[in-house]
């Protein structure tokens, strides 16, 4: 069965974002002042095959873990459908 996975990863709350910190100053100067602590992330699709939903998860887990995602620096979520 294939399963799409939608993923998120997201700078650690900690760590220092100069693209959100630019884009945040641009939007200040399009007169958006209300607008505050911007961050800047990756969004990726994906489609598994897999028998099962839980083997799924794990596959696109791994997949974050090992490549997608420095985990040092960032952290992801995920939200999985079948296709």
């Amino acid at each position: 069965m294939k399963y799409i996975a939608e993923i998120d990863i997201m700078t650690r709350p900690e760590i220092l974002d100069p693209q959100g910190k630019a884009v945040k100053l641009g939007l200040h100067n399009l007169h958006m002042d209300s607008i505050d602590n911007v961050r800047i992330g990756k969004h990726i699709r994906l489609e598994v095959d897999a028998d099962t939903e839980t083997q799924a998860r794990e596959t696109v887990d791994a997949a974050c873990r090992q490549l997608l995602a420095n985990l040092i620096m960032e952290e992801y979520t995920f939200a999985l459908q079948a296709a």
